[in-house]
């Protein structure tokens, strides 16, 4: 039974400590992109590695979505959620260690998958915490935490010329401290006090219960959307500060222009209040053909400043937009018993494609260049619009 709290106006503070948590885990996960050029150079790693590196972060990411879902189905959501964030910050501990390719990953996979608990169960909390303003909670919090993107590029710059970088994830690791308190505190429980028995706990964690949405052919089309635009867009996020200096730019440029990639994630606001009163599907293939284009402009476009700026300013107004209504179309579309473990399993599925592009950006780009691995990664988002497109016409024809 949810705390009677619940029930009540929570007011802001859930979105100011389960949104604080999600922009230092943002923040955290984008730091290392931005490290990339000096860790290769400093590691005396390659491409390849460093995007087997992300793709480990991510796959362990990927993993914890549907177990972590379908436990805050059965236990205390706050709990969990806390339980992650204690993670991330130990993987922050681990990274003031004295540096080595083998402490580096280390250190991403802590933060991984303690990040990884977060996103699945943060949804599932907003949806119960604000059930008539869902769409508008979700465009908050997720622009929270791309606010986190935005700071981690000049973040590590400022880092990189004072106190070294690894001063940086001393500071990530106090600030996760600090909010998981609060949350601890502040935040109203589902099933606060609750003890679920061992027997209820297997049987929650249980994949079978949570296949029904996957039987309408309307949502795996849906699924089929998140999938290619999960392995494009984390192909970008992992190598576009690389790439753009491979390009031609300054490093400090190529850091700014990556904090602008977050920076439009104010968009989110806009799309997932408009997916509360307009349909969600025709916006997913506006925003996704957008996100398509500016990829093909990041190709095609001479190496100067401004075309390479407006393809990734476009890029991210594209790629944010369709966050929120995502997570609002799955959260319509999955049965409210089955919220968090189905919302997670199709998290796992959509974040282990995912975790697969930086390993694929980095190996194609060592065996060709970063054009041809990022002209790879704009048909998977033509893909991702396609499908888009065909789920619209699908769910019309019903």
């Amino acid at each position: 039974m949810a705390d009677d709290h619940a029930t009540s106006s929570p007011g802001v503070e859930p979105l100011v400590f389960v949104g604080g948590l999600w922009l230092t885990a943002k923040l955290a996960r984008y730091s290392f992109p931005a490290l990339f050029p000096t860790l290769e150079v400093s590691l005396s790693v390659s491409n390849g590695e460093l995007g087997v590196a992300y793709t480990a972060m991510l796959l362990v990411y990927a993993l914890v979505q549907f177990p972590s879902g379908a436990l805050a189905d059965a236990l205390d959501d706050v709990r969990v959620i806390a339980t992650g964030a204690a993670t991330a910050a130990a993987g922050a501990v681990v990274l003031l260690l004295p540096t080595s390719y083998a402490l580096l990953v280390a250190g991403m996979l802590l933060v991984g998958l303690g990040t990884g608990v977060h996103k699945t169960v943060a949804v599932g909390l907003l949806a119960r915490l604000y059930p008539s303003r869902t769409g508008r909670a979700l465009g908050v919090f997720d622009t929270l935490g791309t606010i986190g993107g935005v700071v981690a590029p000049p973040a590590v710059v400022f880092a990189l010329s004072s106190a070294g970088w690894q001063a940086h994830f001393a500071v990530v690791g106090g600030v996760i401290a600090l909010l998981t308190v609060g949350l601890l505190a502040r935040v109203p429980r589902a099933n606060a006090g609750v003890q679920a028995s061992v027997s209820d706990l297997r049987d929650r964690l249980a994949v079978r219960p949570y296949l029904g949405p996957f039987r309408d052919r309307g949502f795996l089309l849906f699924v089929a959307v998140t999938l290619c635009f999960s392995f494009a867009y984390n192909g970008v996020v992992a190598f576009l500060p690389t790439y753009l200096v491979e390009r031609g730019l300054s490093e400090p440029t190529a850091a700014l222009l990556y904090s602008g990639l977050f920076a439009v994630s104010v968009v989110q606001v806009v799309t997932g209040g408009l997916s509360d009163r307009l349909g969600r599907l025709p916006l997913v293939v506006g925003v996704l053909t957008l996100a398509t284009g500016a990829l093909v402009g990041l190709v095609t476009a001479g190496g100067t400043l401004l075309p390479l700026g407006v393809a990734t300013l476009l890029l991210g107004v594209g790629s944010h937009g369709f966050r929120p209504v995502r997570a609002a179309y799955l959260s319509a579309a999955i049965p409210d018993e089955i919220a968090g473990g189905g919302l997670g399993l199709v998290r796992t599925l959509l974040m282990g494609v995912g975790a697969v592009a930086p390993a694929t950006v980095g190996i194609v780009a060592d065996a060709t260049s970063f054009r041809v691995a990022f002209s790879v990664l704009a048909g998977t988002m033509a893909l991702a619009a396609g499908f888009a497109l065909l789920t619209a016409l699908y769910r019309r024809g019903e």
